[in-house]
């Protein structure tokens, strides 16, 4: 049975193989929200079921989320199951928050995918596979809504396969489906599962008598998975192909151990909102995904050698964590969260922030649960806390004991890609937007600011419509700072396609000590996505040392804005090849307008051109509005990869420049009386086609 409230803080000393850190992550609207709520509620954390369309979740604790129905952040919380502790973070599936799902997925040691039984693999489900995938998280997978019109199990166990290339072990067999799905069959312990006529799902039972329809189907769906997980252990499947069946313990620890090296995904099925097979899972979790003893040593390099060090995932070795979210709270200020991996971080103490090379005061240690917090002493291995009393720390920084200095691979996140100019509604919002923006940039790392002092407008860009309008309306609430806001624009970027050189000469005389910086750059484009490199390459100490990084800066300043219509340049190297300096009148601010001069020269005789963001698109749509939907996407310079039935729908696959989906959402719903739906996501930059490069250019001239 689930542990009673009080034993949140008191069960902390649980030994670490019964720790497990584990994310919910899936495609938005999958059920990633209702099944945690439905986890807080059986392991006795929460007293009443949260309701997403009631907004009365727990983990949704935002206004913004509660009334639009959406996570925007993730929310950490710690329950207890069966004596087994876990540090649970439901994540964002909307793909203009992917940061919230990169950092969590950075410190998780398990996931849950969530999947819609009648969607199957969507795109969001398919990008945070991969995101999971690249930090090598093991998951087990949850086909939500069995009980929805159109749910089909072994579709979706299909595209799971196809789409996401993962290897499945199916563990249970659906008893019913859409409206008369009642429970599951465990196919290795042989168990029946039949969730009655309780309401909340809390009272279930469970039989060996398998119903006589589904024999067949049990029976062949078992040997399938005792093949496959046999075929993962020499042992097994010796024993296997000599006709000796294995025992469920052999089976369920070879399975453990394939699930921990990424071999298989094991399958469960359910409905969260219908309160069935919440419970299977939960055990799942303990016996499949990874306590943190499981996993190897973590590896970082050393700040100061870059040489590779190694921290055991253990209390008695020296301090390593990594913090990889900041949240400002309206109580106790900026809260910084903080996975970690080895050692101990006591409230109080003093830590070392390995990235930024400075000490930090560990101030308070608190325990999460979403919005709610619980203050403890100390915090141990494994365990994920939020600090306050951090000033320098920001997403992806690692602190770690000063004695023994390690650097964690820090987090990536993805470029911002439309924005939009704000401005403060009276001189008293001036102030107040600054500090508000400042702290909104503070939490979010896809989040970016830039002033244009010419029209002393400030432009914020975001991962989408969506991310802009949630932090506006974040600063409107919680910072009380009233704004305009413009419409939303696309971030376009420049880039070069030819090698060219430039010079840059700055001299000045006036009474006294004159000014006078002299370079010469070259200019080369790189592979799209490759991004900006500086060489120096000056020979003979044609330009002094000390003036070699002012040029540099000179550079990235002048990249900012670009030649053509202002706009960042990217993917090209600059190569710094020659100058003079002058013994008395040389300063590094001479240098830097130099360097900046060099490059505008250089970029201009490089064939300059524009590039814009292109979005991964898809579009859901009933058959009969195919043919306009496809003439439109068309019209939009969309590049269609190819389409997919689904039932009575068809999904059509595009690549469609971000500057024509302007309004999207309203062409699509009147052109298919409402019944179509779009998706859409990041995926890289092209070049703009010249007659519409040459428009934009012109507005900006």
């Amino acid at each position: 049975m689930a542990q009673p409230q009080t034993q949140l803080t008191l069960n902390r000393d649980v030994p670490l193989d019964k720790v497990r850190n584990i994310g919910i992550i899936a495609h938005i609207d999958a059920g990633k929200t209702t099944t945690t709520e439905r986890i807080l509620f059986y392991t006795g954390r929460s007293y009443k079921i949260g309701d997403i369309d009631e907004g009365t979740t727990v983990m949704d604790w935002m206004e913004q989320e509660r009334e639009r129905g959406i996570t925007i952040v993730s929310a950490a919380t710690t329950t207890f199951w069966k004596n087994y502790r876990f540090n649970i973070i439901d994540t964002p599936g909307h793909v203009d928050f992917t940061a919230e799902v990169e950092r969590s997925l950075r410190v998780l040691d398990g996931g849950i995918t969530v999947l819609d039984a009648e969607e199957g693999v969507q795109s969001q489900s398919e990008t945070v596979w991969h995101q999971a995938d690249k930090y090598k998280v093991p998951r087990l997978c949850f086909i939500n809504k069995m009980d929805k019109i159109g749910a089909d199990f072994r579709s979706t166990i299909a595209s799971i396969e196809e789409r996401l290339g993962a290897r499945t072990a199916v563990m249970v067999e659906p008893i019913g489906k859409e409206h008369d799905f009642k429970g599951i069959v465990d196919l290795l312990g042989g168990k029946v599962y039949v969730w009655g006529s309780d309401a909340l799902g809390a009272q279930f039972e469970v039989s060996d008598t398998i119903p006589e329809k589904l024999k067949a189907a049990v029976g062949k769906s078992r040997h399938d998975l005792i093949e496959r997980i046999s075929e993962t252990d020499d042992t097994l499947l010796a024993k296997y192909l000599d006709g000796v069946e294995p025992s469920v313990d052999e089976l369920k620890a070879a399975l453990r151990r394939a699930v921990i090296a990424y071999k298989l995904v094991p399958v469960y099925a359910g409905s969260s909102l219908r309160n069935k097979g919440v419970q299977p899972l939960l055990d799942a979790v303990i016996d499949y995904l990874p306590s943190p003893l499981d996993l190897p040593p973590v590896e970082g390099t050393h700040p100061k050698t870059g040489e590779k060090e190694t921290r055991k995932r253990v209390n008695e070795e020296a301090l390593s964590g990594l913090a990889f979210k900041i949240q400002i709270d309206p109580h106790v200020g900026k809260l910084t969260y903080v996975r970690i991996y080895s050692g101990t971080l006591a409230s109080g103490s003093y830590t070392y922030n390995s990235t930024k090379g400075v000490q930090e005061r560990v101030g308070r240690l608190l325990l999460m649960h979403a919005n709610q917090r619980e203050e403890i002493k100390e915090a141990y291995a494994g365990e994920i806390v939020a600090v306050v009393g951090f000033k320098d720390t920001i997403t992806g920084d690692t602190i770690c004991a000063a004695g023994r200095p390690i650097i964690l691979e820090k987090i990536s996140f993805p470029d911002p890609v439309i924005s939009l100019a704000i401005e403060p509604k009276t001189k008293n919002d001036q102030e107040k937007m600054g500090y508000a923006l400042q702290r909104l940039a503070e939490e979010d790392p896809t989040f970016k600011i830039k002033s244009n002092l010419e029209t002393n407008q400030t432009i914020i860009w975001g991962m989408g419509e969506l991310h802009l309008e949630i932090l506006v309306d974040r600063m409107k609430r919680e910072f009380k700072v009233d704004a305009n806001v413009g419409a939303p624009q696309v971030a376009y970027k420049e880039t070069i396609k030819a090698t060219a050189e430039g010079e840059g000469k700055y001299i000045r005389q006036s009474g006294g000590r004159g000014q006078y910086g002299h370079c010469f750059l070259r200019v080369e484009p790189k592979n799209r996505g490759e991004g900006y490199e500086f060489v120096d390459a000056i020979k003979g100490g044609a330009i002094p040392n000390e003036f070699i990084p002012a040029v540099e800066k000179g550079v990235k300043e002048s990249m900012e804005n670009g030649v053509l219509a202002g706009y960042t340049m990217v993917d090209m190297t600059v190569t710094l090849y020659d100058g003079t300096y002058h013994d008395v009148d040389s300063s590094e601010i001479a240098f830097k307008i130099a360097g900046s001069m060099a490059l505008q020269s250089a970029v201009k005789q490089a064939q300059p051109v524009l590039l814009e963001p292109i979005m991964k698109t898809e579009v859901t749509t009933p058959d009969e509005f195919m043919g306009d939907v496809i003439g439109d996407l068309g019209a939009k310079r969309a590049q269609i990869l190819g389409t997919q039935k689904r039932g009575t729908v068809t999904v059509i696959m595009a690549m469609v420049p971000l500057a024509e989906l302007s309004g999207y959402a309203t062409t699509l719903r009147s052109m298919s009386k409402g019944r179509a739906t779009y998706y859409m996501e990041p995926s890289h930059y092209e070049e703009v086609p010249r007659n519409i490069a040459e428009k934009i250019i012109a507005k900006h001239v």
